[in-house]
């Protein structure tokens, strides 16, 4: 195990690196920033000062390499939207997403795997095709339109829930919903499909055959050897949730990591842009590895040696 996870580590390490190139030089393609931070009528030795001060007159070659030897020390420069370092701003705003996330994967774990055994139970049965419609549904729909037409009718219309902010659990309401919605759907149809396998063996028909009662069936012999196919799914969702978040955080005015970079990619803050992709990179990378863990522990034939 320690054997894989070291290699996983490299690999993920070279893929870091090839992101963090990419983002740099993505990021200076968007403008200078002291067309945001000057007035449009600043005269040119205003500009040429302004970019000195900054560095953004140097080569890219050279910022590059400034910019990689104070990685190494973990500063990645200052933010020019709030006068701090940048990672301190991403540190700051990403709890939010990650408390986002964590109220999030356990409620689609639940719902899936309670949805999609009782599906699977009774395949072509009423609950059967009713879940496979709504999951097909809820997998097929944008985050952002359901996070539009909710705040629409619960907030606007309703006046049921608040439209943006963290202050009370009605503000969690819609987000945690409209990041609920999709990966439910496509766990819903993986756990069907995994538990149908599962319940057609033999062990099973065994199981039947000695009177065992349904519900330890589904959810305890069967339940377990479907496992598999729904973490590895659920970790692509669990990341998912991550990435989807930069949506629903700019609708709903949500205080994290999404909206940062968003807002910072509008007023081209580059230290913040690159502080935010790297932190949520390793948050992925580290959601993977959890993953292959849980693997060894769900199937004890596995072994990664």
């Amino acid at each position: 195990m320690g054997s894989f996870i070291f290699k996983r580590s490299l690999q993920s390490l070279f893929s870091l690196i090839v992101l963090i190139i990419l983002v740099f030089f993505l990021a200076r393609m968007t403008g200078s920033p002291a067309d945001l931070y000057l007035p449009q009528d600043a005269s040119a030795e205003i500009r040429h000062e302004f970019n000195e001060r900054l560095g953004f007159n140097d080569p890219l070659y050279l910022q590059f390499g400034r910019f990689m030897a104070g990685l190494m020390h973990l500063d990645m420069g200052q933010s020019l939207q709030f006068s701090r370092p940048a990672l301190d701003v991403v540190l700051q705003a990403f709890p939010t997403t990650l408390m986002l996330a964590a109220v999030t994967m356990p409620l689609v774990i639940t719902l899936a795997v309670v949805i999609g055994s009782l599906a699977a139970f009774k395949p072509g049965g009423l609950f059967d095709r009713l879940a496979s419609f709504v999951s097909l549904l809820g997998a097929s729909t944008p985050n952002f339109w359901v996070a539009i037409v909710g705040v629409l009718v619960f907030a606007v219309t309703l006046r049921l829930l608040p439209t943006s902010g963290t202050g009370t659990v009605l503000h969690w309401v819609l987000p945690v919903a409209v990041l609920t919605l999709r990966p439910t759907g496509v766990l819903v149809q993986v756990v069907r499909t995994s538990m149908m396998t599962a319940l057609s063996s033999t062990y099973i028909k065994t199981a039947r055959a000695k009177g065992v009662g349904s519900r330890s069936i589904v959810f305890v012999h069967a339940l377990r050897n479907g496992l598999l196919p729904v973490i590895t799914v659920a970790s692509d969702q669990a990341a998912g949730i991550v990435n989807g978040a930069v949506i629903v955080e700019t609708v709903f005015g949500f205080p994290g990591i999404g909206k940062l970079m968003i807002d910072s990619v509008m007023l081209r803050d580059f230290a913040v842009i690159q502080a935010a992709v790297l932190v949520t990179a390793l948050a992925v990378f580290i959601i993977n590895i959890l993953v292959d863990i849980t693997y060894a522990l769900v199937d004890p034939r596995i072994r990664y040696n």
